[in-house]
């Protein structure tokens, strides 16, 4: 790891310390400075609270909050849900691949500015299909509406 990675976790281990933090805590603020959670992070961490580096495993595959890979500047997320799905969701996702460029196990564009993310279900689904781009909640999407989405925030990008 970088000096400025071990900084960060050294601030991330102090905070541990002063506040008797756990190790949910210790994750979100690892999160918080490094974008996600390095497999060599947790190690680190590990070392340091003598907490097993298993139990940190445990509970970033367990809650989705947690990333272990870089995230693009624009995170998009489909719903996958029946009513979404019904309503052409599959579509809308083999769009996004098409338009990104991204093969079936890709979630993150090589230059960084997508990530993809699938879900069983936004609770939106009055207006579906449903997909969020950056938060924002973007209803009655079709692939069409969803290519000039994709743009718009590559068009944020190059400005």
């Amino acid at each position: 790891m970088d000096e400025t990675t071990v900084e960060k976790l050294e601030s991330v281990y102090t905070k541990y310390i002063e506040l008797d933090g756990n190790a949910i805590s210790i994750l979100q603020d690892i999160q918080a400075e490094l974008d996600y959670i390095p497999e060599e992070a947790v190690h680190w961490i590990s070392q340091k609270t003598g907490i097993a580096a298993s139990m940190f495993f445990g509970i970033v595959t367990f809650y989705t909050q947690f990333y272990m890979k870089p995230r693009g500047a624009n995170i998009v997320t489909a719903c996958c849900g029946t009513v979404c799905h019904v309503k052409g969701s599959h579509r809308i996702i083999t769009r996004i691949n098409d338009e990104l460029k991204l093969r079936n196990d890709e979630d993150t564009t090589r230059d960084g500015l997508f990530t993809v993310e699938k879900v069983n279900c936004i609770g939106a689904c009055s207006i579906a299909p449903v997909v969020v781009i950056n938060q924002k909640v973007h209803g009655k999407m079709s692939p069409e509406k969803m290519a000039k989405q994709l743009k718009s925030c590559k068009d944020k990008k190059s400005e």
